[in-house]
């Protein structure tokens, strides 16, 4: 950027109320040169924009001119939603620009040279309170001096300076010399102080453009009409731009009055909360809860549905659809109401936003109201930032609804994870805001804490980014997945003790007698089941023994399976004797079993003597392999015969 990029504009909003005793300083007075009003009534919002030569006609003795005063009228300064102002001028020969931005698009100082920027409102360094503002009771005019403000926190390319008291008296008075007189006979109103880059030398003259914009000053004349009248709404102004200083050029200073046709749509957001939820697990989920009411003329008589799709004009002031432009990465968008999803609703994805077309579902004619819910989810990605444990929200305080949107009651609620700390708020204007709040959800401990800011009679420009700052331990993520691990937990040892638990007041005989049985009959299964094994096993051995001819393999192995298969068959007959006792059936069919086993017992010691006489010579090949296939057949049958019986068991 070049040299003028230290000429930085300064807005002061101060108290302009007389101080009692106060000194007084002469101000040098400036004159209204040229002044060319331009009111825009095309919409439901009043846009007027003043453009103003502004001269200082002093003589070489007059002091220069730092700064000059910015009138509201007081008939419309209670519906301001936004003013604007911007200086262009030459001073020494080297012309300078400077900008007031508007409250809806924060704009960077251009390139060219001279070129530099303010802020008209003062940025909320956690004063929410609009900072200077005040309307003074006394017929003169008053300015703040330089000892009685303070810089407020704002970026690095702008300053800010308001007033170190909420709204005490200045310590300069502005006068003006008798052939200067002003022009206003009681100084009401709101009035602001602009501090210009370059002081303004007597002689020279600057140019300026007041850019104000007015919500609810349109009224509807008639205030009442059918469904195929047109809409004629009245607007009331001044023919006079209002200034502290006189105007050369102005002549007209009565009211005056406009009453003509205009069915633009007169759609007011009259309440509206905004929720946004943040999560570190990469989404931030975000909801508005709307509330939209036609202000228009209210509808008199019935309302024909016939008439009104089949006439182009019938309704002509009603709405019947409106677009909502969503951010780029929007996704999972839904639209909704008390009944439930609204399916009139149209999603076009384009490169720099999602278009959202919104279709009530009903036309809104004048008196008419809806309710609706749109929400959609962000990647965390695009808005979050953080260095350490050190994070930054960066999203907008309010978002575009429809073209022209006219919002009187705004709420934000942002939802922080859980352990967020040392919290601050940068916003591009003031704002109000509440105690924080604490959010309960899914696995939360202590609660999220909740950020609830409220802002009135917004539009178009306020939509701008607010910045929320905050400590976080990244730590705390573990938090969730460590709670889930110990509910599944505590769910599962609950139920393992619970099964476990005897509830029963008194005993049932039979029914301990059956479980019993049941324990007994669970334990011969088990060690039938390990008497087959060891007969699998032997095999394993004697396969061993065809193969190395050690008769010590074989006879130990013979050894083992003796001495296992006798422990086990003593085993099961203790608990035969069991099942006897008990009284149950069941007794038998084990008895059978041990029968059945003792036959397979002699088959699988019959092999192993037919392996021995085929390793000594004394058995052919093809009669040993004849003989283990028929063993191997009965010793089938008899296994197959045990496993039926433990099935039945």
């Amino acid at each position: 950027m070049e040299a003028p990029v230290g000429l930085v504009l300064l807005l002061w909003l101060g108290a302009l109320a007389p101080a009692p005793g106060s000194a007084s300083s002469e101000a040098p007075p400036l004159v209204n040169e040229d002044v060319k009003r331009t009111v825009d009534l095309s919409s439901h919002l009043a846009k007027v924009t003043a453009e103003v030569v502004l001269a200082h006609p002093g003589g070489g003795s007059t002091s220069r001119a730092s700064s000059f005063v910015l009138a509201l009228e007081p008939e419309l300064e209670s519906r301001l939603a936004h003013l604007g102002v911007q200086v262009s001028g030459e001073w020494a020969g080297l012309p300078h620009t400077g900008f007031l931005r508007r409250r809806g698009s924060l704009r960077r100082p251009g390139r060219a040279a001279g070129k530099v920027e303010g802020c008209l409102e003062g940025w909320c360094g956690g004063d929410s309170r609009e900072v200077g503002v005040h309307r003074p009771s006394h017929p003169r005019v008053h300015s703040d001096t330089s000892a009685q403000a303070s810089e407020r926190r704002a970026p690095p390319t702008w300053q800010l300076r308001s007033p170190r008291r909420p709204l005490g008296p200045p310590a300069t008075t502005f006068h003006t010399t008798p052939q200067h007189r002003n022009v206003l006979a009681v100084a009401s109103g709101r009035f602001f102080t602009v501090k210009l880059p370059v002081a303004l030398d007597p002689g020279s003259k600057i140019s300026v453009v007041v850019e104000t914009v007015y919500t609810h000053v349109l009224h509807p004349y008639p205030t009442q009409i059918t469904q195929s009248e047109k809409q004629f709404v009245v607007f009331e102004g001044n023919h006079y731009f209002y200034s502290p200083y006189p105007t050369k050029t102005q002549t007209m200073r009565d009211t005056f009055k406009v009453h003509y046709e205009n069915n633009s749509p007169f759609l007011t957001i009259t309440s509206m909360t905004r929720v946004i939820e943040v999560s570190h697990w990469g989404n931030i989920a975000v909801e508005e809860n709307v509330d939209l009411k036609h202000t228009g003329a209210v509808l008199k008589g019935p309302f024909s549905r016939y008439d009104y799709q089949r006439q182009p004009d019938s309704g002509i002031s009603s709405i019947r659809s409106f677009k909502t432009i969503l951010p780029a990465a929007a996704q999972d968008v839904y639209y909704r109401d008390e009944i439930g999803n609204v399916s009139t609703s149209h999603l076009l994805i384009l490169d720099d936003s999602v278009e959202m077309e919104i279709r009530p579902r009903f036309p809104l004619f004048g008196g008419w109201k809806t309710h609706y819910i749109v929400g959609y989810n962000l990647p965390s990605y695009e808005y979050l930032y953080n260095l350490g444990d050190q994070y930054a929200l960066k999203m907008r305080f309010v978002d575009h609804v429809f073209d022209e949107q006219v919002i009187d009651s705004l709420t934000v609620k942002i939802i922080l994870p859980e352990g967020a700390k040392n919290i601050q708020v940068d916003s591009p204007y003031d704002i109000s805001r509440s105690a924080d709040e604490l959010h309960y959800t899914y696995l939360d401990t202590f609660g999220r804490p909740v950020i609830v800011a409220y802002k009135k009679n917004l539009v178009e420009q306020h939509i701008q980014d607010i910045v929320v700052h905050y400590t976080f331990n990244k730590v705390l993520m573990l938090q969730e997945p460590l709670l889930v691990v110990a509910a599944f937990y505590i769910l599962f040892f609950t139920v393992i003790v619970y099964v476990r638990l005897d509830f029963s007041i008194t005993k049932d005989p039979a029914a301990e007698a059956r479980m019993k049985v049941a324990c007994i009959t669970e334990q011969v299964l088990t060690l039938v089941n390990k008497r087959l094994g060891l007969y699998r096993h032997f095999d394993e051995t004697i396969n061993k023994y065809k193969q190395s001819r050690d008769v010590s393999t074989l006879n130990s192995g013979k050894k083992s399976l003796e001495t296992e298969h006798k422990a086990v068959t003593s085993e099961i007959a203790v608990l035969q004797s069991r099942l006897k006792t008990e009284g149950s059936d069941l007794c038998d069919r084990v008895s059978e079993m041990q029968k059945l086993d003792a036959q397979v017992k002699e088959l699988v010691l019959k092999s192993a003597v037919e392996a021995e006489r085929l390793v000594a010579g004394k058995l052919k090949k093809d009669t040993y392999l004849e003989n283990e296939k028929l063993s191997s057949g009965k010793r089938q049958e008899l296994v197959t015969k045990i496993d039926h019986i433990l099935d039945a068991l």
